[in-house]
């Protein structure tokens, strides 16, 4: 079993700032990959940020310049620090990882519970 754990959601004025966590644990051999996807109302669940356990990255356009995803490859931990967040933003963000349990099976895809992120005009 694995297990993903987000934390950081909030509401916040907009321009400000939040920094989503997640952690992931339980059954890990190997983390290939890490990221963070969202989901507003009425909309399709989109790739915000992507992080390699290489280092590298892949952002929306949407939100190039504003967030930066990092991650603590020895924590299993990615972190998405977000700058200069508008109303648009607002969404439920879920961590999702790409994560082999034994060295001789394939990777599988993990998803955390999401975390609210609320930006008010």
């Amino acid at each position: 079993q694995v297990q993903l754990v987000e934390s950081g959601g909030g509401l916040v004025q907009a321009g400000g700032s939040l920094r989503l966590s997640c952690v992931a644990s339980g059954s890990i051999f190997s983390i290939n990959a890490m990221g963070w996807y969202r989901e507003a109302p009425g909309k399709q669940r989109e790739l915000v940020a992507g992080i390699t356990t290489a280092g590298t990255t892949d952002y929306a356009d949407s939100v190039k310049g504003r967030f930066t995803i990092s991650g603590d490859n020895a924590k299993n931990t990615v972190y998405l620090q977000m700058n200069g967040l508008k109303p648009e933003d607002t969404a439920v963000y879920y961590c999702n990882a790409r994560i082999r349990s034994r060295a001789w099976w394939s990777a599988n895809d993990y998803w955390g519970q999401g975390t609210q992120v609320t930006v008010s005009s």
